[in-house]
This record gives structure tokens, sequence and C-alpha cells, in this order.
């Protein structure tokens, strides 16, 4: 009986030793898919990485033109502004010579209707070089009529 224990249980080590041998194929192999699939799921995220990058790269791209329009838009802008604030600096100012000269024509008008329409009678007001206008001024009848409008008007 000795010697058939012995048998069996050098069958059940070979069984064993197979066993082994087959347990260790099969964790190399799931170790080999583990690596395997390890390797791919980094090429995966390098590439994802890669292309996450590329996005952002194009998007700076694409902000830095648009911000360059921007600038430039805010340039021409800037330029429109300043030539439209001295254009309105000189109609101001014409504005106001135009009143000047309004404010002027009206006393003149008012010293021709406060004088009869008679210039000579009054020697203080008509000086010597300006008699030629003055007598011209009083040949129009229309003249006589005071001149209507305001500063309001001369803005447009």
């Amino acid at each position: 009986m000795a010697s058939s224990s012995g048998t069996s249980s050098g069958s059940s080590l070979l069984q064993n030793s197979g066993s082994e041998e087959d347990l260790q194929l099969l964790m190399d192999q799931r170790k080999r898919k583990r690596m395997i699939s390890n390797r791919e799921s980094a090429r995966r995220s390098r590439m994802r990485k890669q292309k996450h990058l590329d996005d952002l790269v194009s998007q700076v791209s694409k902000l830095r033109k648009e911000n360059q329009e921007i600038l430039t838009s805010v340039n021409i802008t800037t330029q429109q502004c300043l030539s439209v604030e001295a254009e309105n600096s000189v109609l101001k100012a014409q504005m106001n010579e135009l009143s000047n000269r309004l404010e002027s024509l009206n006393e003149i008008v008012g010293a021709m209707n406060s004088n009869n329409g008679v210039f000579g009678a009054s020697t203080t007001f008509v000086e010597p070089n300006n008699a030629f206008f003055f007598n011209s001024l009083n040949n129009m009848s229309y003249m006589n009529q005071p001149i209507m409008a305001s500063a309001d008007i001369l803005q447009y």
C-alpha cells in the first residue's frame, strides 16, 4: 500500500505542478493583457492630452486674432472720435463767430430803427470809414426789420 500511496501522491504532485504551471501561465497572460491594456490606455490618454493642447493652441491663436481686430477697431473709433471732436470745436467757434455777427447786425438794425431811418442824424454812430456801408444799408428797406435767430439754430 505504501507504493500505491506514493504513486498517487506522485501523480498528485504532477497534477499540482501542472496546475501551478497553468496558473502561472494564466497569471502571465493576465499580466501581459493588463500591460497591453495599460499601454493602450496611456496612449489614448496622451492622444487626448495632445488634442486638448492643440485645441488650446488653436483657441489662443483665434483669441489673439480677435483681440487684434478689436484693438484695430478701437484705434479706428478713437481716431474718428478725435476727428469729430476737432470738427465740433471748429463748428462751435464758427457758431460763436456767427452769433457775434448776428448780435452786431441786430445792434446795427436797432440803431437804424432808433434813428428813424436817417443815418446822418447821429454822427457818433457812423464813422467816416463805414459811411458807405451804412448808406448802402439805409437804402435797403428789408433791413429795417429785426433779424430773428438764436444760437440754437446755428448748432445744426
